[in-house]
């Protein structure tokens, strides 16, 4: 199945996304809208330490009104590598540096309205750096054990979808 784009409004373009009223054109030849936000893309880190635990950081999200404990994420730069990006985020969010990544997939967060495509990563082998998180960013470090991690999830503590999903793939591959 596809569809056609037939003509596209841009309606706002900010630092993070793009918002775009599209019509397209369906395979039935009947014509329809399409309200999209396009978005550059974005990585998430699963940083596990040699004890098992696992790093997590508490933030404040403006657009649901509430702190959330989630794993390290961050945008991608514009033509920038996930790689790159998830070694970036990780230091800039934890101050932990990895050289061993192991790449686990990526997940559409909103396929209903947006394109956004976040890049899965698990980090081990960790050193401690400096945590050096963006000026809009207030960030505080919780260390959990992967076994309550994993329980958070289950009863409700955890709700960010990119952390449980990365944590329910780590926990099926048997990495935590």
């Amino acid at each position: 199945m596809s569809e056609k784009l037939l003509s596209r409004q841009e309606i706002f373009r900010g630092k993070i996304l793009t918002l775009c009223v599209d019509e397209v054109l369906l395979e039935n030849n009947k014509k329809s809208v399409r309200e999209v936000v396009y978005h550059p893309g974005a990585v998430a880190i699963l940083p596990i330490l040699n004890d098992g635990c696992i790093i997590l950081v508490k933030q404040f999200r403006y657009p649901i009104g509430r702190e959330l404990l989630e794993v390290p994420a961050g945008k991608l730069d514009r033509n920038e590598d996930p790689l790159s990006c998830a070694k970036r985020e990780l230091e800039e969010e934890t101050g932990y540096k990895s050289e061993s990544l192991e790449y686990f997939g990526s997940i559409y967060t909103t396929p209903g309205f947006s394109n956004e495509q976040i890049h899965l990563y698990v980090a081990t082998n960790l050193t401690k750096g400096h945590q050096n998180p963006d000026e809009d960013e207030l960030l505080y470090i919780s260390v959990v054990h992967q076994e309550k991690a994993i329980s958070m999830c289950f009863n409700g503590e955890i709700v960010d979808a990119k952390t449980i999903a990365l944590i329910m793939l780590a926990h099926k591959k048997g990495v935590i």
